[in-house]
């Protein structure tokens, strides 16, 4: 008998009646919901009747939202033996493995799992009850639902999403396994895998806690937290080089351990694998290299030593599962993936990078930032702030004007270059043998400089009452062969080490309210924003060729991202060269050009890091910018939900996107945009489904009288609109 708590709340308790090792009770079935992806129950329109629940039948466990169903058996042996994606009916599962796996001071132990499946390409009623436990394998030993809790403290302190929620709303399990005995004695150590589903999302997460019950210490060799024998993508015969086998779509994998890459693939690529699986003898690849068994555990190490009654937790692991193969909804699912996990990401406030850092101008600064509607100044690289200065007389003087920027309503805080520079004496990141680290060179954070300098920024937030802090060069996942006790060992041990330090102080920092500018995928560890996606030398390209590349780089960069998860840049100074003709500066020579860079940004719900000594400089240009934060403010939460791709810049005529949200009273509102030198007509086919719109809808062009418009079968409109010449248009569509 166990004792189950409901979500943390609720004082009373349930019980789940699991036989370990006998005979099954006789439950009945869990019946399959109806298709969560039908046009008249999108969960991407209306996600609220998709609510987490754990439930007990027939000797399973399992976690189902109407979305995503994962159904762990606890019967003879534990393991998960069904994935199921209760949109389509899939079944996303073909074999059953352990839960995941430890190597402990050089052994290896699988988490449960079971034997007796003859056959690795698809399981049957009639397998399943056929499995047996894995008798070398760890044992279940305990099972309770726990309330979801959160990873991180996040400090709201400024604009966010309205329906952001933290933590997220939905369930967690936990299930128990015993480590080895020895004779007559206890197990040695205990793991517990924790599992967690949430309200209207096909996704779960998953987690393993180790804790040392022997009165010595344990190596932590390395972990698997996740392991799925996965339906594979397809079935090509053969094997062909330079034609990479396709890994199964079906399923989108991260991990809070993500770094150096702007992209989720990319920066979890060290951890989420899809390999050859040895075992699938019938797989069509004739030479069985079909990658379709997920295996998501560090590449290296932890080798961590977890001491007599101490525990170590694992990074998490986020699955979720696609609906479709269409790339608009792929998207679609991952950007609320992003909301749920990471609701800080919807914080998106206008930054004026300024380049200077005299206290008469960055007083100015703010007071203009103030005038005009911005809410953030970041004292940014190139304008001689120090953040590692830490003379006393040095912070007062920013904690006074970080003062006066709170009472204007402004965010005040700096930049910080942590990776690719050397600090010498010996706090060095040394590669092993063949490798060199990311950025070329970088100081081990485990080093002496290291700890030194996350304890000076510390201070200097806890001093001057900095709320912004733009850290360039963040740890890039760099190996160090280096020895630095107490805190790594080696080299096993050094990447493990070295991010726990830059996520526990990112951490500390959300806790604290302070926004993250990271030029790195770190939003599952508490950053807010990352790059775009841009090229920096492109800003110093002419002005009208910036002004293409902007609306490219936002296209491209928000299939995967919400608009407030990437910044984009504006040259108001020089930047990377390019002289005149790349600049901005004087602001009121160029000022079509500039109200051309702030809608092209702001239109699309993205803010820009507007970088130099001045956000205006004549009341005409002070007049453009504030008309233009004012029209933003008035849309902004529509321009911060969720975007469809219509068309892409490139020159030859209009582009553009569509905002959409069926939770607020604009739904939907089409940003468009022209090139050309002269002013053009068009009819845009608007889809309109994910506004939540059904057979019809007023649109609202420019602010002006609302026309009512019919949707055809796919609920779309047809709408015609005129751009003006090198300028941008926009309509809101509402209910009738």
């Amino acid at each position: 008998m166990y004792r189950v708590l409901l979500n943390g709340c609720l004082k009373v308790t349930l019980c789940f009646t699991i036989i370990i090792g006998g005979a099954l009770l006789p439950l009945p079935a869990v019946a399959l919901p109806p298709a969560g992806y039908l046009p008249d129950r999108d969960w991407h329109v209306d996600p609220t009747p998709f609510v987490a629940r754990i439930t007990e039948a027939d000797g399973r466990i399992v976690l189902d939202n109407g979305l995503v169903r994962r159904v762990i058996r606890t019967g003879e042996g534990c393991g998960t033996v069904a994935l199921d994606d209760l949109m389509t009916g899939r079944s996303l599962l073909r074999a059953v493995r352990p839960e995941g796996s430890l190597t402990i001071d050089g052994q290896e132990h699988a988490i449960g799992g079971f034997v007796g499946q003859p056959n690795q390409a698809f399981l049957t009623a009639e397998w399943l009850a056929g499995l047996k436990a894995d008798p070398a394998a760890l044992q279940l030993t305990g099972v309770e639902q726990v309330p979801v809790r959160e990873r991180m403290a996040w400090k709201r302190v400024r604009h966010a999403a309205a329906g952001a929620v933290w933590p997220p709303k939905g369930v967690g399990l936990r299930l128990d396994f015993a480590g080895p005995r020895g004779e007559d004695a206890p197990p040695a150590f205990r793991v517990s895998v924790h599992y967690e589903l949430y309200d209207g999302l096909p996704l779960v997460a998953k987690w393993l806690v180790v804790t040392n019950d022997s009165p010595k210490p344990l190596t932590l060799d390395a972990f698997r937290a996740e392991l799925l024998a996965v339906v594979e993508h397809s079935n090509p015969v053969d094997v062909r080089p330079g034609v990479p086998l396709p890994v199964p779509d079906s399923l989108h994998v991260e991990t809070d351990q993500a770094f150096a890459a702007f992209t989720a693939e990319q920066a979890n690529a060290h951890a989420v694998r899809w390999e050859a699986d040895p075992r699938y003898t019938t797989q069509v690849n004739y030479l069985k290299q079909m990658p379709c068994l997920l295996t998501v555990g560090p590449g290296r190490g932890p080798a961590q030593v977890i001491e007599p009654g101490q525990s170590f937790e694992s990074f998490r692991v986020f699955v979720l599962v696609q609906d479709s193969s269409d790339r608009e909804r792929q998207g679609l699912a991952r950007r609320r993936m992003a909301r749920v996990l990471a609701p800080w990401v919807t914080e998106n406030p206008l930054m004026h990078h300024l380049l200077a850092s005299r206290p008469e101008l960055v007083k100015a600064a703010i007071d203009r930032a103030a005038e005009v509607g911005f809410e953030m100044v970041i004292l940014s690289f190139g304008s001689g702030f120090n953040a590692e200065n830490k003379d006393p007389a040095y912070l007062e003087q920013w904690k006074s004007l970080a003062a006066h920027a709170a009472s204007k309503g402004i965010d005040l805080g700096g930049y910080s270059l942590l990776a690719s520079r050397s600090v010498g004496g010996g706090n060095d990141v040394v590669s092993p043998p063949g490798e060199t680290p990311t950025f070329g060179k970088s100081p081990a954070l485990t080093s002496p400089w290291g700890l030194a300098y996350f304890e000076t920024l510390r201070n200097l937030y806890e001093t001057t009452g900095f709320t912004v802090l733009e850290h360039d060069g963040s740890y890039p996942g760099d190996w160090d062969v280096t020895p630095r006790p107490p805190l790594q060992r080696g080299l096993e041990d050094s990447q493990w080490a070295q991010w726990r330090i830059i996520t526990d102080f990112y951490r500390w920092c959300r806790g604290r309210g302070v926004y993250l500018n990271v030029p790195d995928y770190y939003y599952l560890a508490g950053s807010n924003k990352c790059g775009m996606g841009y090229r920096e030398v492109n800003w110093s390209l002419p002005r009208d060729q910036q002004v293409i590349h902007t609306r490219q780089n936002i296209f491209d960069g928000t299939w995967t991202r919400t608009p407030s998860m990437g910044w984009m840049f504006v040259p108001l100074a020089q930047y990377h060269g390019g002289g005149a003709a790349a600049t901005i500066e004087p602001l009121d020579t160029h000022l079509d050009h500039y109200r051309r860079m702030l809608y092209s940004n702001l239109a699309l719900g993205v803010q820009a890091c507007y970088r130099g000594p001045r956000l205006f400089d004549t009341p005409r240009t002070k007049a453009a910018v504030t008309e233009a934060v004012a029209w933003y403010k008035a849309h902004r939460e529509i321009l911060e939900s969720d975007v469809l791709h219509l068309r892409r810049a490139d020159g030859l005529d209009w582009d553009g996107m569509l905002h959409v949200n069926p939770a607020l009273e604009e739904r939907a509102l089409l940003a468009v945009f022209n090139p050309l030198p002269e002013p053009i007509e068009r009819e845009i086919l608007v889809p309109l489904h994910y506004a939540g719109l059904v057979d019809r809808c007023t649109a609202s062009v420019a602010g002006g009288p609302a026309a009512s418009f019919e949707l055809d079968a796919l609920r779309r409109a047809r709408v015609k609109v005129t751009i003006p010449a090198r300028g941008h248009q926009w309509v809101v569509f509402k209910k009738p």
